[in-house]
């Protein structure tokens, strides 16, 4: 590995990046092509059943790609899906070398397509900023490893850790640039989840709402047990964006053929102590096929993620505003724990200003159980 391969790689990794919120239920991956220190192709992969980020950076470089060196943020794909093999065209491409950011996590693919390509007699080398190349497709690895959503869990707080007054009051805790990363952060999800209390109280439309129009609006999924949610809720509107209701097992099914008639999806899982069932919703809600969700919930909902070990990252929001109070509203809810070792471990892995607010990226500490 060069710096040069870094260079390279860091510019793919930057073009499948520019694709975020497109290519679900797909990775992200980049690709570009270089001969003799000249790009000759560049690719990415834009949108779910389109043409792989290899196939258009082929098309670009055309007979240039004779003994360049390909650098590809994921392996190549081995096995049919809606597109053909990307190993096969790369080995038939007349490259010499093939530099990959990461092995394919899912099954179908796992090393095969990297071994294709070194029994055809081209250089593979695997692991150019593989850590970065990870961070970028974290939802896509954890649906291939877990057959579930990667679950982001979302919240704005005070200083002294409040999301809102006593009152339940929130408007708002954080600044405006901070609202709008959150709209960035809804584009690219699939799912946005919240509490039947959030749409009592509040009456929320959960679409994405950026300055220039641009965005789509992800599947809006409403934790309600026992179906509370209002005849006028927005969320109940469909035509902007698809809407979850999930219930329990218990609920009647006359409730549930007035939502369905709505054109609203109702879907009924399991319960536990937490309430409903993690899970299970999680494990139904990826066959209706979401990858991603968002929690915007209050803190019962987040407490009840927590719990239930089913939050794989955290995106925090801290306003430079201490708001006091004994009353005042914490992101988690939950029992009252006795002891400090009682916490769960996070891992700081960025922070940066986002206007006049701090935002901070966290995951949960690998191994960490309760």
């Amino acid at each position: 590995m060069t710096s040069l391969d870094e260079k390279y790689m860091q510019l793919a990794l930057d073009l499948a990046a520019s694709a975020k919120g497109n290519t679900n239920p797909n990775p992200l991956v980049g690709a570009v092509i270089v001969k003799n220190g000249v790009i000759v192709g560049t690719g990415l992969h834009r949108k779910a059943g389109e043409p792989h980020a290899e196939v258009h950076a082929f098309r670009m470089a055309g007979e240039h790609a004779q003994d360049a060196t390909l650098y590809v943020t994921l392996e190549p794909c081995s096995h049919y899906g809606k597109t053909p093999p990307c190993a096969n065209l790369v080995k038939e491409s007349g490259v010499s070398r093939v530099v990959v950011a990461m092995e394919d996590p899912n099954p179908a693919v796992a090393g095969r397509g990297i071994q294709l390509l070194r029994d055809a007699g081209i250089v593979v080398e695997v692991g150019v900023l593989e850590q970065q190349a990870r961070r970028l497709n974290e939802r896509f690895i954890h649906n291939m490893l877990t057959q579930r959503p990667f679950v982001i869990s979302k919240f704005g707080m005070t200083l002294d850790g409040k999301i809102a007054t006593h009152t339940g009051h929130s408007k708002w805790v954080t600044g405006e640039t901070a609202r709008e990363d959150v709209h960035h952060i809804r584009h690219e999800v699939d799912g946005i989840l919240v509490g039947v209390g959030t749409v009592i109280a509040d009456n929320p439309s959960l679409t994405t709402r950026l300055k220039d129009g641009y965005g789509k609006n992800p599947t809006r999924i409403i934790m309600d047990s026992s179906l509370r949610t209002p005849d006028h809720a927005n969320v109940l509107k469909t035509e902007e964006a698809q809407t979850i209701i999930v219930c329990g097992e218990d609920v009647s099914q006359e409730k549930i053929e007035v939502l369905t008639k709505k054109g609203v999806t109702v879907l009924p899982v399991r319960k536990n102590e937490h309430g409903l069932h993690i899970d299970d919703m999680l494990e139904k809600l990826y066959t209706h096929g979401i990858t991603d969700i968002l929690l915007e919930g209050g803190a019962k909902i987040n407490a009840s993620f927590l719990q239930q070990q089913a939050i794989d990252k955290f995106v925090i929001y801290l306003a430079p505003k201490v708001l006091g109070g004994n009353l005042s509203l914490t992101p988690f809810a939950g029992d009252n724990p006795s002891f400090m070792n009682e916490a769960w471990n996070v891992e700081f892995t960025s922070f940066d200003k986002v206007g006049e607010d701090l935002r901070i990226i966290a995951y949960p500490k690998q191994g960490e159980e309760k």
